[in-house]
């Protein structure tokens, strides 16, 4: 016998994502790191919140397991405060920003099935207002350097020395390689108030020296000659079949005799609906980015080969990163 259960549990899901935004952007976890166990009237009196709304986010965050509560006392889960604690190992409090920023857009969802159109333009996140750029570089920052270094055990970068990472944002996997393979030289393109947010983590870092960065339209600007290895990370969800053709012309013209292109990405099976992240993401996208979607391993495979690259291989990344990994020489 059919039951609802799963379709009434999909209409309510939104409610666990605002829970935990709402908590990370308050200082729920941090505080509780910083002071450990505390009652609700002494958190939100730390935080400067009401006790009674306080005390509703408690419980539901003890609810949904991210916090654990001993008679009135809440304190962060080990999952939590691995996970959810500016400065922790695996702190991802950063990189979940994105996706509280694209919540508003979510709700607009019949708009773009109406018009074909994204509901926000990419230039807020992009260039045209400065603080949602800013946590937009942070936030890719933070994924990035969770993503890297699943990514960086699938380069061969034995023979390089010149690497262009094309839509490299806050230029976290060229930092990641520079720093594994000091003989490295990279470059990153991207526009140029991504890129000024970009120099600044580059130099936190300590990889200046190593890692140059270039201001432009990777669409436009022509692409550095001479390349061992050319890098497409996590960029191509927001261009048409007709700009990743023409980048991969650019990247084949670009690369010296032998050298790899590396693309890494959300994709689908050849349907465009499994996996279920991947074409949920496609949807994200088109909210966001004029030409947004997610694309096919078999779609990306035929490109290669259009703009002249053999030796392709196409696989997913281990679990739990929800990326594909491409490589192909020239």
């Amino acid at each position: 016998m059919l039951k609802p259960d799963r379709i009434i549990g999909m209409t309510s899901s939104f409610f666990d994502s605002c829970v935990l935004f709402t908590a990370s952007d308050l200082g729920v976890f941090a505080r509780l790191a910083e002071s450990g166990p505390m009652d609700a009237a002494s958190l939100a009196s730390a935080l400067q919140l009401d006790e009674r709304g306080t005390r509703l986010l408690l419980d539901a965050c003890v609810a949904l397991e991210l916090l654990s509560k001993q008679a009135e006392t809440y304190s962060n889960t080990p999952e939590t405060a691995v996970f959810l604690v500016p400065g922790s190992p695996g702190d991802l409090s950063a990189a979940i920003r994105y996706n509280r920023d694209v919540y508003a857009a979510w709700g607009k969802l019949d708009t773009l099935v109406r018009t074909g159109k994204p509901v926000e333009k990419p230039e807020c996140h992009l260039g045209q207002d400065a603080e949602r750029t800013r946590t937009f570089v942070l936030s890719m920052h933070h994924r990035a350097l969770a993503i890297g270094r699943a990514v960086l055990e699938e380069l061969d970068l034995t023979q390089c020395r010149t690497l262009l990472d094309v839509g490299g944002g806050p230029g976290t996997y060229s930092v990641l390689i520079a720093r594994r393979h000091p003989a490295i030289a990279c470059t990153v393109l991207d526009l140029p108030d991504v890129v000024k947010v970009a120099e600044e983590l580059i130099e936190q870092q300590g990889c200046a020296a190593q890692v140059r960065t270039l201001a432009g339209d990777y669409r436009r600007t022509p692409f550095p000659a001479g390349n061992d290895v050319i890098n497409f990370f996590g960029m191509f969800h927001q261009e048409s079949p007709e700009s990743i053709r023409a980048l991969l012309g650019k990247a084949y013209a670009a690369l010296k005799p032998g050298g790899i292109v590396n693309v890494m990405d959300m994709m689908t099976d050849s349907s465009h609906t499994k996996p279920k992240f991947s074409a949920l993401f496609a949807v994200n996208m088109a909210l966001t980015t004029e030409n947004g979607w997610v694309f096919a391993d078999s779609e990306l495979t035929g490109w290669l080969q259009e703009a002249g690259f053999t030796d392709i291989k196409v696989k997913p990344l281990p679990p739990p990163m929800p990326h594909s990994f491409a490589t192909a020489r020239k």
